[in-house]
């Protein structure tokens, strides 16, 4: 599978419109998948869960997550990652970081509406958490399609091909 190199994982995140889809698991032991804003900042993905918020609560109770983040068309980039949270700031405490949000607001829609959102839900608690992507813990995969010059068999992992089959490596 081809795999992203260090320069486009970083353009890949740093680009606009790109959702987090954080996988945590309920008190009942069901996995619960949100999609989140979010902005890297320092080899960090930083969101900001809600207080009242379910994942906010299974992150204080579990604070092991998934995330996925991809795109719907072609080169089909994604990049998963399995890690531990930090909360960075506990709700409450958003004064101490409202620029940041501000900062990933503005990643999603035009400066004056993220401007607007952030200044008109400024009274809603919010957690500032972070995955450290290089910490020994953390888990990443990165994938692409394959481009022109590259075997198209790199669409799966070798492990899926079963032997015998068209495309299989035997």
């Amino acid at each position: 599978m081809p795999k992203l190199t260090t320069e486009e994982f970083d353009a890949f995140l740093d680009e606009r419109g790109h959702l987090a889809r954080i996988a945590t698991v309920d008190a009942d032991g069901f996995p619960r998948v949100l999609p989140l804003w979010f902005i890297t900042v320092d080899g960090e993905i930083l969101f900001t869960p809600r207080s009242p918020a379910i994942i906010w609560r299974n992150i204080v109770r579990d604070p092991r997550i998934g995330i996925c983040i991809d795109e719907e068309a072609s080169p089909w980039r994604k990049i998963t990652v399995q890690g531990v949270v930090r909360v960075v700031h506990q709700p409450g405490h958003d004064d101490e970081w409202r620029d940041i949000y501000r900062r990933i607001a503005k990643r999603y829609v035009p400066d004056e509406a993220a401007d607007g959102y952030v200044d008109g839900t400024d009274d809603q608690p919010r957690a500032l958490c972070a995955v450290d992507l290089a910490a020994p813990t953390t888990k990443v995969v990165t994938w692409r399609m394959p481009v022109t010059g590259e075997d198209p068999r790199g669409i799966w992992a070798k492990r899926y091909y079963q032997p015998g089959t068209k495309w299989a490596y035997d």
